[in-house]
């Protein structure tokens, strides 16, 4: 007896190949022209390669626009192994620049009320913290590693999650591998990182420049100091740190405070002349 209808199989459901036209062939070709496979009408789950593009395996976080910038709010801030040791060995930059940058960034800190962690590596043989650096937060003791990866220090971790903070600020000695290791690490671990580079130095221009690159491909922001401060105050509308930006900028932005001097002196000409 012939049967009519559909065949009973109930345990393979019906597929069809949906794909774009394309030559017939293998390889890169014949992957193109298949693009899913519906089961009784119901398309399934795009393959892998589409998933990955519209979905990439990276950090929810923003990556552009206006929530991508810095906030006084949202930071923290750790400044990682600024030494003796570690700056003899500083070849990426002039050490006094990254000094003066480093102690720049943690005055700006301080003024916009960002907490901050000072952590150092076995002091009793690299030197304890830059006095300069520690002048800014004379009453915290830096935390001491022995830990080369910061992040691998549950002091320090157990400090940065207490602020409650996402966007964490790091700068340190040397770039690619103190500063390098925890910040690829913390932004494997839901934390935005922002490297300020001109607050780090390596102990080549390549070594510097290699590690930058690194940490871009695990996803961490480079920043320079001043563009963190930037970003912290971003209204001058916000009266309430502008005295204390102005004071940093002036000791530490070079021309940008030498400027400012002199646009205050014209200011209180004008002013004592009467126009």
């Amino acid at each position: 007896m012939r049967r009519s209808g559909r065949s009973a199989e109930p345990c393979r459901p019906r597929t069809r190949v949906v794909g774009r036209p394309g030559r017939r062939g293998s390889g890169a070709d014949a992957r193109a022209r298949i693009t899913r496979v519906e089961t009784d009408g119901v398309p399934a789950e795009p393959p892998v390669h589409e998933n990955l593009e519209r979905n990439p395996p990276v950090s929810t976080e923003a990556k552009n626009g206006l929530q991508a910038l810095l906030t006084p709010e949202e930071s923290v801030v750790v400044l990682i192994d600024h030494q003796p040791f570690q700056f003899t060995n500083l070849n990426s930059h002039e050490p006094s620049m990254v000094v003066n940058n480093v102690v720049g960034l943690a005055k700006a800190a301080k003024v916009f009320d960002v907490p901050t962690v000072l952590t150092t590596v076995l002091e009793e043989r690299g030197g304890f913290l830059l006095q300069a650096l520690q002048d800014v937060f004379p009453e915290q003791k830096p935390i001491d590693r022995t830990f080369i990866n910061t992040w691998q220090d549950e002091r320090v971790v157990d400090a940065v999650k207490a602020t409650g903070r996402k966007k964490l600020v790091i700068a340190g000695l040397w770039t690619e591998i103190c500063v390098a290791m925890p910040a690829i690490q913390a932004a494997g671990e839901g934390f935005e990182v922002f490297v300020v580079t001109d607050a780090s130095g390596g102990i080549s221009a390549e070594a510097h420049d290699m590690a930058v690159r690194r940490m871009v491909q695990a996803g961490v922001v480079p920043i320079t100091w001043l563009a963190v401060a930037g970003e912290w105050q971003r209204d001058w509308a916000r009266e309430e740190t502008v005295q204390g930006m102005i004071e940093v900028q002036t000791q530490h932005a070079g021309a940008t405070g030498v400027a400012f001097a002199w646009e205050t002196q014209l200011l209180a000409s004008r002013s004592r002349g009467g126009v």
